[in-house]
């Protein structure tokens, strides 16, 4: 056939075809990027095959509907397109049997800008808020998959189509949820996935329906925040505790699927049973240890240590560290077990009543000084007290320090070992006999002493005599002139001659008279009874009261 006649076939055939309609084809060559299809004429047009769903099930020679969009473009060759011709087709076809409302299978081809774009024949519109019931953040997950959505919208003219899988995924929700709820009861144990996690809890999706798993019912042991054991998106078994039909409400528990570790506490950690376990808080009063999850135990303060005067327990413990202990009491009610840490070793304060019998003579070194005695160090952490009552026979100290210092050697007698009170009780006098108990191989009725003034107050002056013992010449007995002020009479540390006018064991006094020293007998016999008639309050006022007033 010449040139020219296959032009004019050729024409022909191109001009009985018009754009914009569907026309058949025959595959002529599969390329790995196109397909040549014959439209007639010898004329053939060429589709890209992202434009198949399946090339494979493309054959060389089989006919093809296709869309002719351009009869000639600039090489004067047709512009066609398999896609269009399905879409032309599908838009006719959802024309006819489409509506607002109905449920069409889609595969989802592509992401564009707001949504995807879905295939359900032609191409339509799905909004990224109607993907699911919470916007999704990756969107290429959905692309390839094929799902059921609903028709929201159509407009014919526009060839515009928008499509929603949200409002399935709700009702069947809804229908699961209601379904769930009807067959759950409490106990039940189910699978679901952590949705949400908050300070308090975790909202767990169990196929459609939300359940709150608070903290306190994650772990029988201490945590601080759900986090710690759960994380967002993770699949979990949850037992059933609490259901809230009305509400559409459960409660879950994830503790409650193993057994309350307080049941068998006292089988399983029986008094004075050694155990181990981590420091997991540190409190001012104590250290909380976990023997096992869900059980801690409380080392207090004063269990630390036998010896040590521990202040917080921080100063040998810390947060983490495994340590042994005894159990030494266990509240199951109140899930309290009491531990104890010095128990582990003997009590040194057991041997102490062995090794420091009542009577035994002691020598140490002044430790510490208090208000009210001071404490001698006998070992390494086992100190005795000698209480400021028990310093002197005689003298009337207020403050340890009037005699002892920190660092003296001191010289004691053991009165007393309290195991309890982890106390031992020390005396420096009673390693001598007390004075007043001989009082009349000292001094007698009469005799007269040469002595330094010590001490002067507005009733009186005490007078220095042997074994530590004053006298008191009371102000009536200086001189045989009224005295108005003792200091312009007498001062501290002149020596004056007086007489023993008065000795009151009971009271532990001695009564002396400055102007009675060079009297007779019957002048002095005199004197005793003015004495004995002084006004009660000083007559009855003990020598360490008077000595009292004196320093203040």
């Amino acid at each position: 056939m010449s040139h020219l006649m296959e032009e004019l076939l050729k024409d022909s055939v191109l001009d009985s075809l018009k754009e914009g309609t569907i026309i058949k084809g025959i595959i002529t060559e599969i390329r790995p990027t196109e397909v040549v299809v014959d439209i007639g004429g010898k004329s053939e047009g060429i589709i890209n095959i992202h434009e198949f769903i399946d090339p494979s099930d493309l054959e060389v020679n089989s006919e093809l509907e296709v869309y002719l969009e351009k009869l000639e473009d600039r090489e004067g060759n047709p512009v066609i397109s398999f896609d269009k011709a399905e879409q032309k087709k599908n838009w006719e076809k959802i024309a006819e049997n489409c509506e607002e409302g109905s449920i069409v299978q889609g595969r989802v081809r592509s992401i564009v800008k707001g949504g995807l774009i879905v295939s359900i024949g032609v191409d339509s519109f799905l909004p990224t808020s109607q993907i699911d019931v919470q916007a999704p953040k990756n969107l290429e997950q959905y692309v390839g998959q094929t799902y059921d959505f609903k028709v929201i919208k159509i407009n014919s003219e526009r060839k515009n189509i928008v499509v929603s899988r949200r409002e399935l995924v709700e009702e069947q929700r809804i229908e699961k949820r209601r379904n769930l709820l009807d067959k759950v009861k409490p106990g039940d144990r189910q699978r679901g996935q952590v949705k949400n996690i908050t300070d308090y809890g975790a909202f767990v999706d169990l196929d459609g329906l939300d359940g709150l798993l608070h903290i306190t019912d994650m772990s029988w042991g201490r945590i601080q925040h759900p986090s710690e054991m759960l994380k967002q998106g993770e699949e979990i078994e949850v037992v059933i505790i609490e259901i809230d039909r009305d509400r559409e409400r459960v409660s879950l528990g994830l503790k409650q699927l193993h057994e309350n570790p307080w049941e068998q506490i006292e089988a399983k950690y029986p008094m004075g049973a050694q155990v181990s376990g981590k420091v997991v808080n540190l409190v001012p009063y104590g250290a909380f240890i976990e023997l096992e999850e869900g059980v801690e135990g409380l080392v207090h303060v004063t269990e630390l240590s036998w010896t040590k005067r521990i202040t917080k327990p921080g100063e040998v413990l810390k947060v983490g560290e495994e340590i042994s202990a005894v159990v030494l009491g266990i509240q199951k009610e109140e899930q309290k077990i009491s531990l104890g840490v010095r128990q582990l070793e003997e009590n040194p304060w057991e041997i102490a009543r062995v090794k420091y019998p009542i009577g035994m003579h002691i020598e140490g070194e002044v430790r510490n000084l208090t208000t009210y005695g001071a404490f001698i160090e006998l070992e390494d952490g086992i100190d005795g007290m000698i209480h400021v009552s028990d310093i002197s026979w005689t003298r009337k100290i207020n403050h340890p320090s009037e005699v002892l210092q920190k660092g003296d050697p001191v010289k004691a007698i053991v009165l007393d070992v309290d195991i309890d009170a982890q106390r031992i009780s020390l005396g420096v006098k009673q390693l001598s006999v007390d004075p007043w108990e001989e009082i009349e191989n000292h001094f007698k009725i009469g005799d007269v002493i040469e002595a330094k003034v010590s001490k002067v107050t507005s009733y009186g002056a005490f007078i220095e005599l042997d074994n530590d013992i004053d006298g008191l010449v009371h102000i009536s007995q200086i001189s045989e002139d009224h005295v108005e002020n003792i200091k312009d009479v007498i001062n501290e540390g002149d020596v004056v001659n007086s007489r023993v006018i008065k000795i009151d064991k009971n009271e532990r006094r001695i009564g002396l008279s400055i102007k009675a020293a060079n009297y007779s007998e019957e002048d002095l016999a005199k004197e005793q009874a003015t004495l004995d008639n002084i006004s009660s309050i000083d007559d009855m006022t003990s020598l360490g009261d008077l000595l009292d007033e004196a320093t203040k």
